[in-house]
């Protein structure tokens, strides 16, 4: 079972070299290190070691307080590394998620943790109830009077709430767009995207560009996708489109995939009609194959209409 190693300290004055050590003592041979606070999730080394981790490998450090600096966000970890059929691991902490004990001690940590959220939110109104009872305003005073360095703080704390959102909830759409990209314009990209049921977010064009340029920057997402795309025919579009729709989906109809393309993405038909037909759709994916963006073998099996 590979072991992959992640090690962090906060700033470049800080030695990595005991984290090392312990690393490699368990068996670890891939080793990522970060310099950067716990609390951020700009971390774009743990990004590789969470894209390095496959099915069956496991990911390991040295105590929980490197991986993450609160339960909820290493939960979500735990929680993506088992959708991958990996495990975690923290050498100086009882949790192993390969063994029964640990996977418990984990279930254990997300039930405190939703306690410990309860009583904050609990103790908040409680202490707003209060304050105001005795006249005092609720607010950040700072805030209240423009103070300048209040308001970056501000914003800072809204970038980084984007970007927590956006890692929160990008296994909804992202590899979509990590697929279709950058062979196809962002505008159609986003019909696929809307076309998810349930939808999995709200964007405009812009938004959705933005999203995923964060995403890249703080090493989230393949830079790819934000390289200009080709100029192509609306063929070759549509068969891009139907190409991506059978690798994702291999046991699509040709009427499922008529009606995907004529209600979900409104795609025109090459006769400027707005109804597809399983044999337009069979068309498509003959056109593919010519184009080589899609196997022979998936008309050798046969696409059921």
């Amino acid at each position: 079972m590979p072991l992959i190693g992640y090690a962090r300290v906060s700033t470049d004055e800080q030695d990595t070299s005991a984290q090392l050590g312990e690393l490699q003592r368990v068996g670890c041979a891939t080793i990522f290190e970060d310099r950067a606070s716990g609390g951020s999730r700009s971390r774009p080394k743990l990004a590789s070691a969470l894209a390095a981790v496959g099915q069956g490998d496991t990911l390991v450090v040295v105590r929980i307080d490197r991986l993450a600096r609160s339960l909820s966000h290493l939960l979500e970890m735990v929680e993506g590394l088992r959708a991958k059929g990996a495990y975690f691991r923290s050498i100086n902490d009882p949790i192993d998620t390969s063994s029964p004990q640990g996977m418990l001690m984990t279930q254990m940590l997300g039930a405190f943790a939703e306690f410990e959220r309860a009583l904050i939110r609990e103790r908040t109104r409680a202490g707003l109830k209060a304050a105001v009872a005795r006249g005092a305003k609720p607010g950040n005073p700072k805030m209240r009077a423009r103070d300048p360095s209040a308001i970056d703080a501000l914003r800072h704390t809204l970038r980084e709430k984007h970007l927590h959102d956006l890692i929160d909830g990008r296994r909804g759409w992202l590899p979509l767009v990590e697929r279709l990209r950058p062979q196809l314009p962002w505008a159609v990209v986003l019909r696929h995207i809307r076309s998810i049921k349930p939808p999995v977010r709200s964007f405009s064009e812009r938004t959705l560009v933005k999203a995923c340029r964060t995403l890249v920057d703080a090493g989230y997402a393949n830079p790819v996708i934000l390289e200009t795309a080709p100029r192509l025919s609306n063929d070759s579009r549509v068969a891009l489109l139907v190409a991506d729709k059978l690798r994702s989906e291999p046991d699509a109809t040709l009427r499922g995939i008529a009606a995907w393309l004529s209600k979900d993405l409104r795609e025109p038909t090459p006769r400027g009609g707005m109804q597809w037909s399983p044999e337009g759709v069979r068309r498509v994916i003959a056109q593919a194959q010519g184009l080589g963006i899609l196997p022979d073998r998936s008309a050798a099996r046969g696409i059921r209409e």
